[in-house]
C-alpha cells in the first residue's frame, strides 16, 4: 500500500564505486553522498532519486507533516486554537504581529519553495539525461509537474501575490512578484500538461503516485477558486463521461477514509502516503526521516497530545440538525469530531476513557487514532486523502449549479447523502426547488458536514465569497468568533513573511499589511 514512499526515506543518495589512484590528486576524490549537481543527473535513476527528493518534502513540517493544518483548519471558522503558545494561537485568530514567526508563516513558505526546488531540479535536468523508454521519462516530468502545480495551488490559497519561480533557483536570486491570477495560470498550465503523460492507474508497487485523475481533481478545484466554472466542469467530466467514470466510487464505510486500515481505496483521487517506518526520524533530508504526520500529535483532546487545535462546536450541532432516514443522527458525526456527549450519542469513548469537557468544546476526530491505540505521537501513519471522491462528487454539483443546471446537481449530492442513511436532498428540503441561490447555501452545509476536518473549508470560503464583505464575514463570525478580527481585503491572505520581502526588492509586501 505504502511501497513507493518506503523507498523514499532521503533526498540524493547515490552509490557508485570510486576509483582512487596513487597520485596527487588522491586528496580530490568525489564524495559519493554529497555528488554536486555536475556529478549527478546522468542516468534514469538519478531522473528518479531527484523525484522521490520531492515527494519526501511531503514529511516537512512546514506543509503536510504539521503546520500547514493550522493555516488550512484552524484558521477555517472550523477549528481555533486555546494554545498556551501565544503566538501560535494568534495566526489562527487573524492576529498577524511578526511576519517572521516561524511555526505560523516563515516555514510553510520555505518548505513550499523547497518542494518547488526540487521540482525544478528534475524538470530543468531530465532532458539530457538518456531513457531507454521515453514514456518514462514523460512520466516523471509530468509528476514533477503534478507537485510543483500542488505546491502553487496551496501558495496561491495562503498568500496569493507569490513568485513564480520556474527553474532550478540560485543562492542570488530576486523572483519576480506574481500576481493571484498568474500563479492559478500557472497552475492550470502544469496540471494541464501533467495530465497527458499520467496514467489512469499505477500499478500496485507505484500505489501513491498522482493519476490522471488526480490532475483533473486539483484542475477543477484550480477552475473553481477562479469560477471558471465551464472549464471546471469539463475537468470533472473526466469522472462522470470521461475515460475515469466507474473508476471511482464511495466506500460503504465513511470511517475507513481516515484510518489506516483501508488507504488508497476507491474512493481515493490522492492521498499523501504517511508511515511510521521511521519512528524516532527528525524532519531533515537523512536516511531516516521521519515519514508520519504531526497533526495527530497537535490536534489531539487533552491529555493525548498537544491539543493546540481544536473543532468548533456549531459542526456538531450541524450535524444533529437531520436525523437519517431510521431516525438516528448522522453516522459521520461519530468519525469526524470528539465531543463532550459521543459516549452517551454512540457509545465511544475517547482514546478508550470518559472525558469532562465543557458543553462548547469539540475536537476534530478523522486521522486520530483513537481507533487503535490510547495516545498520539509525531509518526502517524495514517494517509491524508487530499482529495476524495466524495468531495468530487460535491464540486460537481456545485458546478453545475452555477452553470445553472440545478435540477441536474441532486443526484450528486444524493449520492453522498445515501450513504450517511440521510433522505434525498429534495425530501428534506424542498424549499430549494431549482433556486440556484438557496442549493448552493444548502451545499455550503453539506460540503461541511461531509468534509469537515480535511483541509478544504478555508478554500471553500474564498470561492463562495464569504470572505469578501463585512457582512458576509459577520455571519461566518456567528460560527467562528475569530472572525471579529478579520479584516476585510487583508487578512484573505496572509503577510508574506517579511524577511523574503527585505530581501528581495522584487517583492511588495501583501496589501494592508
Amino acid at each position: 500500500m505504502k511501497n513507493m514512499l518506503t523507498k523514499i526515506t532521503c533526498s540524493f543518495i547515490a552509490l557508485s564505486a570510486v576509483l582512487i589512484s596513487c597520485k596527487k590528486d588522491t586528496l580530490n576524490i568525489d564524495n559519493p553522498n554529497t555528488l554536486t549537481a555536475t556529478q549527478f543527473w546522468k542516468t534514469e535513476a538519478d531522473a528518479q532519486s531527484g523525484l522521490n527528493a520531492a515527494y519526501t518534502m511531503f514529511y516537512k513540517p512546514g506543509i503536510w507533516s504539521r503546520w500547514i493544518y493550522f493555516r488550512l483548519d484552524l484558521t477555517s471558522d472550523e477549528g481555533w486554537s486555546q494554545s498556551p503558545w501565544i503566538e501560535l494561537g494568534d495566526w489562527t485568530r487573524f492576529q498577524y504581529v511578526n511576519y517572521d514567526f516561524w511555526e505560523g508563516n516563515v516555514n510553510t513558505f520555505r518548505d513550499t519553495y523547497k518542494a518547488v526546488f526540487r521540482c525544478n531540479q528534475v524538470l530543468d535536468n531530465i532532458e539530457n539525461i538518456p531513457f531507454a523508454d521515453n514514456n518514462k521519462k514523460e512520466q516523471i516530468k509530468a509528476q514533477a509537474k503534478f507537485l510543483r502545480a500542488l505546491h502553487y495551488y496551496y501558495a496561491a490559497l495562503l498568500w496569493e501575490n507569490v513568485p513564480l519561480v520556474l527553474v532550478t533557483s540560485k543562492a542570488d536570486d530576486m523572483p519576480q512578484q506574481n500576481t493571484l491570477q498568474e500563479v492559478w495560470a500557472q497552475v492550470e498550465k502544469d496540471l494541464t500538461e501533467a495530465a497527458q503523460a499520467l496514467p489512469a492507474k499505477w500499478d500496485d508497487a507505484s500505489v501513491g503516485r498522482p493519476t490522471k485523475g488526480a490532475v483533473m481533481g486539483f484542475l477543477a478545484r484550480t477552475y473553481m477558486q477562479q469560477h471558471k466554472w465551464t472549464e471546471a466542469k469539463n475537468a470533472l467530466d473526466y469522472f462522470f463521461t470521461g475515460d475515469g467514470r466507474g473508476m471511482y466510487s464511495l466506500v460503504p464505510s465513511f470511517k475507513d477514509n481516515f484510518t489506516h486500515y483501508n488507504e488508497n481505496n476507491s474512493e481515493s483521487v490522492f492521498e499523501i502516503q504517511f508511515s511510521d517506518a521511521n519512528i524516532g526520524g527528525g524532519d531533515g533530508d537523512d536516511p531516516n526521516q521521519g515519514m508520519g504526520n504531526n497533526r495527530e500529535q497537535f490536534f489531539a483532546p487533552r491529555g493525548i497530545g498537544w491539543s493546540d487545535g481544536q473543532a468548533r462546536h456549531w459542526m456538531v450541532d450541524e450535524f444533529k440538525k437531520e436525523k437519517t432516514i431510521d431516525g438516528k443522527l448522522d453516522p459521520r458525526l461519530q468519525s469526524t469530531l470528539f465531543y463532550k456527549e459521543i459516549t452517551q450519542d454512540f457509545g465511544d469513548k475517547i482514546y478508550g476513557r470518559d472525558w469532562q469537557w465543557g458543553d462548547d468544546e469539540a475536537w476534530f476526530r478523522k486521522y486520530q487514532r483513537d481507533y487503535y491505540r490510547t495516545t498520539e505521537d509525531y509518526y502517524a501513519q495514517v494517509n491524508n486523502r487530499l482529495i476524495r471522491y466524495a468531495d468530487i462528487l460535491l464540486l460537481y454539483a456545485e458546478v453545475l449549479n452555477e452553470l445553472g443546471q440545478t435540477a441536474s446537481a441532486y443526484q450528486y449530492v444524493d449520492q453522498v447523502r445515501a450513504r450517511a442513511t440521510l433522505n434525498k436532498l429534495e425530501v428534506t428540503h424542498p424549499e430549494i426547488g431549482n433556486d440556484k441561490a438557496k442549493f448552493k447555501e444548502r451545499l455550503k452545509m453539506e460540503r461541511e458536514l461531509e468534509l469537515c476536518g480535511e483541509s478544504v473549508r478555508w478554500a471553500d470560503l474564498k470561492r463562495w465569497g464569504d470572505l469578501d464583505s463585512q457582512a458576509a464575514v459577520d455571519k461566518v463570525a456567528q460560527r467562528d468568533p475569530d472572525f471579529k478580527n478579520f479584516v476585510v481585503g487583508k487578512h484573505i491572505r496572509l503577510p508574506l513573511p517579511q524577511q523574503e520581502v527585505n530581501n528581495n526588492t522584487n517583492l511588495k509586501q501583501n496589501p494592508g499589511y
